[in-house]
């Protein structure tokens, strides 16, 4: 094998295994061999980037490319400065030529390499020396190639999600997944790209069939046994609780209750961590529960550890969010598992049994035909807010903003790619409603330059009253901005689930429109459960009609932001000793159904035998 690909391929490996000292060394010698290729002062850039050197990686990578323009790691690599440096356009300019280019490049040579290998089974000869090296080098250039498009299309989908085209986002990462050997890593991608899927419209069953497709990056491990297990029917149950967010996270906002309401007679409780830690991770532990930290340990030593601690019922708070618990789930590490709150739709998980659910979000009626586990239907919302773990509360505005302005002030703080054109074209048509009326659209989107540029853009395309529209960027007082507005706009079909109960919270009024799939009933069911139901939108002309009404209505807008608060306070949504006994209700039902179902299936086999 020639020597250029040698030290390539090394500095690949050291790429992967974090090493970007060992990658500049690999550099050198790629510069000693020759100086008038790009390879050298590319890998350069690239460890340079790994670093955190970014003006150091600009510049050898232009050198690169001033050295050979079509340089592919070159190119990729100016990409990735320009994601770090938040410059959205530039970024997506440059991995999207990377992307082509590669592509491109590797169908030509899997092509020749195809044709020439033909050659050989055609004319019955054997290959000579040079054959077979001509045959490994260009199998080498073509992985070398593919690693860098599976650079490409994994670092291109995070700029896509910030821009809010989490749609082209999830391809893309479901074409990185296919592209890596990597287990593990394709795992990962493939969940990554389930949960942006649920940010556009899916029916609940080709939901179901992608989240299943899920179970096969599994099926060769081998799950845990538990047939040795003491099933006593009323002994006291093991309850863990596993997520990566026991920290400064959405989700901490509804941990609490687990933690501080269980029947501590009839139930234990052990969290297991596998994130980060912060201050909230320490006011989370000054309950008294059980604590693990598993942060840092591998799926499988997890599940171990989880397995060995004995735990009866184990719920998993993450789903296929970031950093997500589903590969330990996946060693079935305790008896019964449930997914919750953490995740709006089917995990795909054989080893899952249980989702949490709510008679809103999923009605008796209705077939759960979406998930491949069984419904654990709540009477009530399927989590409860708990504000405070994570920040002190702000008081709420009582009075509505459009007393002293003059005008309604609509607004969504909502994560913008959740933000369809569906959900644009009707808050164009509010707007259009209700004169002189103004929308604020506050999130990280408008925190950089080229976000606002795109987003100014993309209104601009729908013919929307852009001088009637509000950027505001993400920012720590988010609380206490909720002050200047007067009525809250859900997004769907991804609803608001912590943003919408902020917003109540802080006094403001949030229209929701229910949708088909669970998902898409997170608003209903919150605004069910916090008892303002009539916000409840059944179609897309009722969401503009009861947005409009309120806007006509200032005496119930002043009704809302001077009581919703209280309101709130006494709403099933933040009755967290009544959420807590109907779940331990609901695991003690199924507790008390595996006991049975492993009796009758121990005197099934002691009959056979």
């Amino acid at each position: 094998m020639n020597e250029r690909l040698n030290w390539l391929i090394l500095a690949d490996k050291f790429a992967s295994d974090g090493d970007p000292r060992a990658m500049r060394a690999c550099a050198r010698e790629l510069f000693e061999l020759d100086k008038s290729k790009a390879d050298g002062p590319a890998i350069m850039a690239e460890a340079a980037l790994y670093l955190g050197k970014l003006d150091e990686a600009e510049t050898l990578a232009r050198s690169a490319i001033d050295l050979e323009p079509d340089h592919l790691r070159g190119r990729l690599i100016l990409g990735a400065v320009a994601a770090e440096k938040f410059d959205l356009k530039e970024e997506f300019k440059l991995f999207s030529g990377v992307i082509k280019d590669s592509k491109n490049a590797i169908t030509i040579s899997d092509r020749f390499l195809k044709n020439h290998l033909r050659k050989f089974a055609f004319n019955r000869q054997e290959k000579t020396q040079e054959d077979l090296q001509f045959q490994n080098e260009t199998e080498i250039e073509i992985s070398l190639m593919q690693n860098i498009l599976f650079k490409a299309l994994s670092w291109m989908s995070n700029g896509l999600y910030l821009a809010g085209e989490p749609d082209i986002a999830a391809d893309y990462l479901f074409q990185a997944s296919d592209l890596t050997e990597d287990n593990d890593r394709a795992a990962e991608l493939y969940s990554k790209h389930l949960f942006l899927k649920n940010y556009r419209d899916l029916s609940p069953a080709y939901s179901k069939e992608l989240a299943k497709k899920y179970q096969d990056f599994f099926d060769e491990l081998i799950p845990y046994n538990h047939e040795k297990n003491q099933r006593v029917i009323d002994k006291k149950l093991k309850i863990g609780y596993v997520s990566p967010d026991f920290r400064q996270h959405a989700v901490a906002n509804f941990i609490l209750p687990f933690l501080r309401e269980f029947d501590a007679e009839k139930f234990s409780v052990t969290c297991y961590q596998t994130g980060k830690t912060d201050a909230v991770t320490d006011r989370l532990k000054r309950h008294h529960i059980s604590w693990r930290d598993l942060s840092g340990r591998s799926a499988r030593t997890a599940a171990r550890l989880i397995y060995e601690d004995h735990v009866d019922i184990l719920v998993d708070l993450s789903g296929h969010s970031q950093n997500n618990c589903l590969p330990i789930m996946a060693y079935k590490p305790a008896p019964i598992q449930i997914s919750a709150i953490g995740y709006t739709a089917t995990t795909g998980l054989k080893a899952i049994d249980y989702f949490l659910s709510d008679t809103t979000c999923l009605p008796e009626k209705e077939q759960s035909s979406g998930f491949t586990e069984k419904i654990l239907r709540l009477k009530h919302c399927h989590f409860c807010y708990s504000p405070g773990i994570v920040r002190d509360i702000p008081p709420a505005g009582l009075q509505a903003p459009m007393f002293k302005n003059d005008f309604v002030t609509y607004g969504s703080f909502n994560n913008f790619a959740k933000v369809t054109d569906e959900t644009l074209y009707l808050w164009r048509a509010i707007l259009e409603q209700v004169k002189e009326s103004i929308l604020v659209i506050k999130g990280k989107i408008c925190s950089v330059p080229s976000g606002r540029e795109i987003l100014l853009d993309r209104l601009k395309k729908m013919s929307f009253p852009i001088d009637r529209v509000e950027l505001r960027p993400y920012s720590p007082d988010y609380l206490e901005q909720y002050r200047d507005i007067d009525v809250a706009l859900d997004t769907f079909p991804y609803n608001g689930g912590l943003t919408t109960c902020e917003a109540l919270y802080m006094g403001v009024p949030v229209v929701t429109l229910r949708g088909r799939s669970h998902g898409a009933r997170i608003g209903a069911s919150i605004l069910t459960n916090a008892d303002v139901g009539e916000l409840i939108a059944q179609n897309p002309m009722e969401y503009v009609k009861k947005a409009v009404q309120l806007a006509r209505r200032k005496e119930l807008i002043a009704g809302y932001h001077a009581g919703l608060r209280d309101h709130l306070l006494r709403s099933p949504l933040m009755d967290s000793r009544q959420y807590i006994k109907e779940i331990e209700i609901f695991y003690r039902e199924i507790w008390k159904h595996y006991c049975k179902t492993s009796q009758r299936k121990r005197r099934i086999i002691r009959a056979e035998g």
